[in-house]
């Protein structure tokens, strides 16, 4: 509106100037009235008179429909810079994993060997009241194993949403309870390690031959241990250090991770091929477990 009211006086100041020119030509020129004045004259003299007016009012007309067309455009042009704020703005960041309840915080065992995983098979209840339920529970079949290739595709994690095989791979792995529990606390670590901007492709972790995992699987330490571990960034070291001293809830995430992976270890390193175990020991998972367990002294090191 206040765009118009500029060209809405002038279209009236122009009109009033061409009116006032008019009277002034009528009183100033005598109009001739005699046969000489004849229709096309007289049509000539009124178009003469009506055009200009009709020209004002098409340019005030005109003008006005640019000023709409500019007002339209100047909108376009803030719902774009909108637009593109709102693109360029980061994600909001998920919300935080779930912390697993508090584990125990000494370190692994070093010494005793420990036997392979029982297999647990539920008993019969003795009650009467229930023997249909006894019976499911004796009845219910232990879960199978995930196959090799799925259980490294699964422990290394997926490089990003179109991943699908590794995706797929997960969550075939998540249906073993045993496994599903194992990566989910290597998620957790991960995602509180990458908050402290450590990530496992930065670390590569030196070279171990699957005989010395399978023996540190098998419960030996000392020197066997001391192999394991192959991640020596001092950088990534010393912060996993300070969390693991002065952050409670990274220091239980992280035992309640170490102590999942080692049972893994017991319980799937024996059944895996050695280039199974090769590639398993260099998933992200697996450097989460060296680096952690460096950190926290499980391979013989001392906490810093």
């Amino acid at each position: 509106m206040t765009e118009r009211k500029p060209v809405l006086m002038i279209g009236l100041a122009l009109s009033a100037i061409w009116v006032v020119l008019l009277l002034g030509f009528w009183l100033l020129i005598p109009v001739r009235t005699d046969a000489e004045t004849g229709g096309i004259t007289r049509l000539v003299i009124i178009i003469g008179i009506v055009m200009p007016l009709i020209l004002i009012w098409m340019a005030v007309g005109l003008a006005h429909a640019i000023s709409d067309l500019r007002a339209e455009a100047a909108e376009l042009r803030s719902d774009l810079d909108q637009l593109k704020q709102l693109a360029s703005k980061p994600p909001k960041s998920a919300p935080p994993q779930s912390v697993p309840e508090p584990m125990p915080t000494q370190p692994l065992p070093a010494a005793q060997p420990r036997p392979a995983p029982a297999v647990a098979i539920a008993q019969p209840r003795q009650s009467a009241a229930a023997p249909h339920q006894a019976s499911m529970d004796f009845d219910s079949p232990e879960p199978a194993p995930v196959p090799a290739d799925t259980l490294v595709l699964a422990l290394n994690f997926p490089d990003d949403a179109d991943d699908h095989e590794t995706i797929s791979a997960l969550r075939t792995a998540l249906k073993e309870p045993e496994t599903a529990r194992v990566l989910r606390a290597a998620q957790d670590v991960v995602t509180l390690l990458a908050g402290h901007g450590i990530f496992m492709d930065d670390l590569p972790p030196e070279h171990v031959p699957p005989a010395i995992w399978r023996k540190f699987a098998e419960g030996e330490r000392g020197k066997i241990a001391a192999k394991i571990g192959g991640i020596r960034d001092a950088g990534a070291l010393e912060i996993v250090s300070a969390l693991l001293r002065g952050d409670e809830i990274f220091r239980d995430t992280a035992h309640h991770f170490l102590r999942h992976f080692d049972t893994l270890l017991t319980r799937d390193l024996p059944r895996l091929e050695d280039v199974h175990v090769q590639a398993l020991t260099d998933t992200r998972t697996a450097r989460g477990f060296m680096l952690i367990g460096r950190a926290a002294g499980v391979f013989g090191q001392t906490e810093a």
